[in-house]
């Protein structure tokens, strides 16, 4: 009775609630690979995003700068890059000893989800750096979840169009660097998507997936935005030929579901 009321609730949240296509959420330790013991923490709240940079200063010593970097509407995030000083950590606090100076400004730019550029300059020096985000462990993504997905097909002959839909899925990650998700939609419709896994950071990716559907559909597809929720999964799919002229692009998040 628990686990079906339970898939009775879920149900029922997905279909009264909005669906909106989401930007990226840019969140995570960021670094350039082949440049060991630095990097940038990203930080995003809706349009804003605090950035900690942890750098060598001049004297080859730790350093850290704070941004404040806003969106500037051209898919940017830039703002004021401060340096604080204060009092030492094994002292009493006081605020009084709290310094705040801003040393330049800060831009980072997006070029995927997973990558990005992020330019800085601290008085008449100037930074540009390649980033990419930074993964710290594998995480685990196997289980079973029931969610909605959002999608379009599209294509100069495709009659097709915008769609929503719920599903159960089920996500099997056997620890050999592939996964599968497959799904059963509303009506018995059953879709499977299986390929390598790639992780950067906290996001995982497919990008090269064989998805195929009970419908008699066997083409390729990708996979971005991966991401295992504190709550349960989501992703972005982008299949460019399922048939009759279309492609579909499509965005999906679900719950965990333990009945």
């Amino acid at each position: 009775m628990h686990s079906r009321l339970s898939r009775i609730l879920v149900a029922l949240l997905i279909l009264f609630a909005p669906f909106s296509v989401m930007a990226t959420d840019y969140s995570d330790i960021w670094w350039n690979p082949a440049e060991s013991g630095w990097g940038v923490n990203l930080a995003q709240s809706d349009n804003f995003i605090f950035a900690t940079f942890f750098v060598y200063g001049p004297n080859n010593q730790p350093t850290w700068y704070a941004g404040n970097l806003n969106a500037d509407g051209k898919g940017n995030y830039t703002g004021a890059l401060f340096t604080t000083t204060g009092p030492f950590f094994g002292l009493p606090f006081d605020p009084a000893q709290v310094g705040i100076t801003q040393a330049g400004t800060a831009t980072f730019t997006p070029t995927a989800a997973d990558t990005g550029t992020l330019t800085y300059n601290v008085g008449n020096v100037n930074v540009v750096k390649n980033i990419q985000r930074q993964t710290l462990t594998s995480i685990a993504l196997g289980g079973t979840y029931s969610g909605g997905q959002q999608g379009t097909y599209s294509g100069a002959s495709c009659a097709l169009g915008a769609y929503t839909d719920h599903f159960d899925v089920q996500v099997a990650q056997p620890g050999d660097g592939t996964v599968t998700l497959s799904f059963t939609y509303s009506g018995n419709l059953t879709c499977t998507i299986a390929g390598t896994l790639q992780q950067k950071g906290q996001l995982y990716s497919i990008p090269k997936a064989n998805y195929a559907c009970s419908t008699g559909l066997n083409t390729s597809a990708s996979i971005t935005e991966l991401k295992a929720t504190s709550l349960g999964i989501e992703g972005r799919l982008a299949a460019p030929s399922v048939g009759s002229g279309c492609r579909e692009d499509a965005t999906f998040s679900a719950a965990l579901w333990n009945g």
